[in-house]
C-alpha cells in the first residue's frame, strides 16, 4: 500500500556547497549525511541531495513512501509498470527503486524506516 508523499531527491553538481545552502534556506542540518546521498527532515518529509551522475537523476524524482517495497513493486509491475532502476539498498536501511509508468513518468518508492510521520504532527 502507498502511503503518501515522502521525498523529493534534488541533483546537484557539488553535494558540499549544496548542503551548506540548503542547510541555510531550511534552517536545520541534514539527518543523513552520506557522500552519495543528504537527507534533510524537512516539516516531517525529505529533501534528498544526490550527487550529479547518480543513474536516472535528469531532474528531480519525487519518491512515495511504501511498508514492504518488494510487493509494491510487484503489484504496480502486474498493473504494467517496468523497472527503470531495481530495487537498492541507499544506507542505514533506506531502499528505493524507480519504476517507468505507462506513460512514460518515472513512478518511485522508498521505503525509509527512519521517517515517522508522527513527528510531523
Amino acid at each position: 500500500m502507498i502511503k503518501g508523499l515522502r521525498t523529493v531527491a534534488y541533483p546537484v553538481a557539488d553535494l558540499a556547497a549544496a548542503k551548506e545552502w540548503y542547510s541555510k534556506v531550511f534552517d536545520t542540518a541534514p539527518y543523513f549525511d552520506q557522500p552519495f546521498y543528504v537527507g534533510f527532515n524537512i516539516g516531517g518529509f525529505e529533501l534528498g541531495l544526490i550527487p550529479d551522475g547518480t543513474p536516472g537523476t535528469t531532474g528531480s524524482a519525487v519518491y512515495w513512501g511504501v511498508d514492504d517495497i518488494e510487493a509494491e513493486v510487484a503489484r504496480i509491475l502486474a498493473l504494467g509498470a517496468t523497472v527503470h532502476h531495481p530495487i537498492q539498498d541507499v544506507g542505514e536501511g533506506i531502499r528505493t527503486v524507480e519504476l517507468a509508468d505507462p506513460f512514460g513518468n518515472t513512478l518511485c518508492l522508498i521505503l525509509n524506516p527512519h521517517f515517522d510521520l508522527k513527528a510531523v504532527r
